[in-house]
């Protein structure tokens, strides 16, 4: 097996046979150099110590216009053009009389009067006593360059400005998440949302949002338009509403490694406006209409919770009669007839009634279920009962993570748990004379779940209690209007979301609740 081995450029696998004698470098003509000289496609120029053109090849008459008879003993100045500053040249006298070489950029002039700019690198040649016996100039026309550069460096400082002004946050991000180009609107937003690189958040929202539809990386193939997130710092600050776009593109990368094995380089540009106002303005009319909506759940609750108390109250009456009269039935003859018959008909009249009670319970409408943001959702809850809070001096300390995952689940259900557990917890309060008056709401993320802490600093829920609370009709409260359904609901509405949520026995300063909800709802309704 023959191995590859690296070769060298300008690799020959055999020399070209001329039939004249090697060249080394002990046998090298000066003639050589000359011809190595003038065949150089770059301008080269040699002058004495003061200037004066002593050779110039064949480049460097094809740039300048000059022929080599026109130039030769001739100075350097017959070149140059006045708008060269005068210092260029100061500092370049300066240096190369020090004996180094200098490079720098010149306006110079050519046969006609045409201006180019030159780049020029004079080399001091020093002779074998160490003494600048001339200068050998190296010239390239970089005007065209230039020009292109200037163009380049034009259009950038006006996409710039163009982005930096736009009322959008706008970033460029690598494949790796890091933020290349950014605008005003994104570094504002490092001190609006308190935290170290916005970029960073916004693409933790949309994966949370988006799920396994977010494109991510070299292998992203469609881009993302209008996707809505939040954050809500809690009680720093209120809630943020973005919607975002994203549009992937590829280039070529550029370095010299990559020349003849090309590797695309992908990009994201994120798009994003901030929508908090419109959000507020929307959530501020929503709002009248929740409210209007609460109060009638609310009335039908209530006439639902009286309905199922009286049933409730009936059926036991009632089975007593039924035991009754099945105790008589198997006595037989001796038991007494007209005792028999009376129970039979209170039992059939009793049964009659609770059927008809039955049928006069409302039926609540069904509800679809839908991706909710649970921090918004308690926002909203603490916004009904903002002057309940207020006029009771109740302090809310909200602690949300600023990012959450949507869970699934009907909104109203959901939300009438959470009231009913808010409720509970000012209830408590108002009936304590712990001072202050607290509630506490945190969530969190945790193994697929959103996790709900909600604290008071009430008298809490006896040890003895605290399965009993649960119980349907089962109340702690003496006002006539509870009938005790609240806890047994919010039980109902967690076991439909496959959730768990449970008291804190540890906790002895007043009620600590957790409430944890998985992200995905199954319904098998």
């Amino acid at each position: 097996m023959t191995k590859n081995h690296h070769k060298p450029f300008g690799y020959s696998p055999a020399p070209i046979e001329t039939g004249a004698a090697p060249l080394t470098a002990e046998n090298l003509p000066l003639w050589v150099f000359a011809k190595v000289v003038d065949q150089l496609t770059t301008p080269v120029c040699l002058t004495d110590t003061a200037a004066n053109i002593i050779y110039v090849n064949r480049s460097f008459t094809e740039v300048t216009g000059y022929t080599s008879s026109e130039v030769v003993g001739q100075n350097t100045a017959v070149l140059s053009d006045p708008s060269t500053p005068t210092r260029i040249y100061d500092q370049m006298w300066r240096q190369i009389r020090r004996g180094e070489p200098w490079t720098g950029l010149l306006v110079n002039r050519r046969q006609g009067d045409t201006v180019y700019l030159a780049e020029l690198t004079v080399l001091p040649v020093q002779d074998e006593q160490a003494q600048t016996a001339c200068f050998l100039g190296i010239y390239r026309d970089v005007t065209a360059m230039h020009h292109l550069e200037q163009q380049v460096h034009y259009q950038k400082a006006l996409i710039e400005s163009m982005v930096d002004a736009a009322p959008a946050v706008i970033a460029l991000l690598d494949e790796n998440g890091r933020v290349i180009l950014d605008n005003h609107e994104y570094k504002k937003l490092v001190g609006d949302l308190r935290v170290r690189e916005p970029a960073a958040e916004f693409l933790r929202a949309l994966r949370e949002s988006l799920g396994e539809n977010f494109p991510w990386g070299a292998d992203a193939e469609s881009d993302f338009r209008d996707q809505e997130i939040s954050f809500d710092p809690g009680n720093s600050g209120q809630p943020r509403w973005f919607s975002c776009s994203g549009v992937w593109f590829r280039e070529r990368a550029s370095t010299a490694a990559n020349f003849f094995k090309p590797v695309r380089q992908t990009w994201l540009l994120l798009m994003a406006n901030d929508i908090t106002a419109l959000k507020r303005q929307q959530e501020a009319v929503g709002m009248n209409a929740m409210r209007a909506l609460l109060a009638e759940q609310e009335r039908v609750r209530s006439m639902r919770e009286a309905l199922q108390a009286a049933i409730f109250q009936m059926q036991g009456p009632l089975n007593l009669m039924t035991a009754a009269h099945d105790l008589l039935a198997r006595r037989g003859a001796q038991a007494d007839p007209a005792l028999r018959q009376a129970l039979r008909q209170a039992t059939t009249t009793g049964q009659a009634a609770l059927e008809r009670l039955r049928a006069l319970i409302p039926v609540a409408p069904p509800e679809a279920v839908a991706p909710i943001n649970i921090n918004q959702l308690l926002r909203e809850v603490l916004e009904l009962d903002k002057q309940r809070l207020l006029a009771g001096g109740m302090i809310v300390d909200w602690k949300p993570t600023p990012i959450l995952p949507a869970v699934t689940a009907r909104v109203s259900r959901l939300r009438s748990m959470f009231k009913h557990l808010i409720e509970n917890a000012l209830d408590a309060m108002e009936g304590s004379r712990h001072d202050p008056r607290e509630l506490r709401i945190a969530t969190s993320l945790r193994d697929e779940a959103v996790i709900v802490i909600i604290e008071d600093t009430g008298p809490g829920v006896p040890a003895e209690l605290r399965w009993q609370i649960f119980e349907p009709f089962f109340t702690t409260k003496r006002a006539a209007t509870h009938v005790g359904l609240g806890l047994a609901l919010v039980q109902e509405v967690v076991n439909e979301q496959r959730g768990v949520i449970s008291i804190d026995p540890d906790y002895v300063t007043g009620c600590r609740w957790r409430i944890s909800l998985p992200l995905r709802y199954d319904d098998d309704s």
